[in-house]
């Protein structure tokens, strides 16, 4: 089977080029890439749409996208948690456009990009500015919004445990977003606590290695 471990973390964003989509796991400060994420930083791609919960917070993280001037678009649930001087920055002087989408529509979007769903019907937004332009119904007296599949280019995740082909685990709450990122991204990148020679135990294996294209072991968050 193929072996999808790679030596650097470099080595493994070098796919990512610039005006690429790239979902970005993690949940506040938990299972977040902040390795990979220095790595694009240092790799130079621009242009970039990001998509993930939150638009990073202080100077680490995502954060450090946006103050790099590297970020052109974030879909995100909490543009403005607490801390995120620099997309507040970039947002006021125009430099970035904002899509907003509800924490449970982003999650069931990207599981629909996952699923190869073209799309399904929630009841969150309808009747609100998240709603315009969008197809409503009305079922049963309810109103509902149609709201697409969310598929990105890439996706950088954060996992405890991997194996060589790719199989993946997570530690408590650091499991978040990851692994729904893996499935509707194209190209998955996983930067690893412990990456094992041997196969993780099935019972174990959250992520399937197919929806993984590449594991880096990086244990050290900076």
């Amino acid at each position: 089977m193929m072996d999808k471990r790679v030596n650097t973390l470099a080595e493994a964003v070098a796919p990512i080029q610039d005006g690429a989509s790239i979902m970005i796991g993690g949940f506040g400060s938990s299972g977040i890439p902040f390795g990979l994420i220095d790595a694009l930083l240092e790799h130079g791609a621009g242009e970039l749409t990001v998509i993930s919960n939150n638009a990073g917070a202080g100077e680490t993280g995502i954060a450090k996208l946006l103050k790099g001037g590297r970020v052109a678009k974030v879909i995100c649930s909490y543009p403005r948690s607490p801390g995120s001087i620099w997309f507040e920055k970039r947002y006021e002087a125009d430099e970035i456009e904002l899509e907003v989408v509800p924490q449970g529509t982003l999650a069931e979007r990207i599981r629909a990009a996952g699923a190869g769903i073209g799309g399904f019907l929630t009841p969150t937004g309808y009747g609100t500015l998240l709603a315009e332009g969008k197809e409503t119904r009305v079922i049963d007296g309810r109103g509902y919004v149609m709201e697409a599949p969310l598929h990105a280019d890439f996706a950088l995740l954060r996992a405890e445990r991997g194996d060589p082909w790719g199989n993946l685990s997570y530690h408590g709450t650091a499991r978040n977003f990851n692994p729904v990122m893996a499935t509707g991204a194209r190209h998955s990148i996983a930067e690893v606590r412990h990456v094992s020679s041997d196969p993780l135990a099935p019972e174990s294996v959250v992520t399937p290695g197919i929806f993984v294209q590449s594991v880096v072991e990086y244990g050290v968050r900076p």
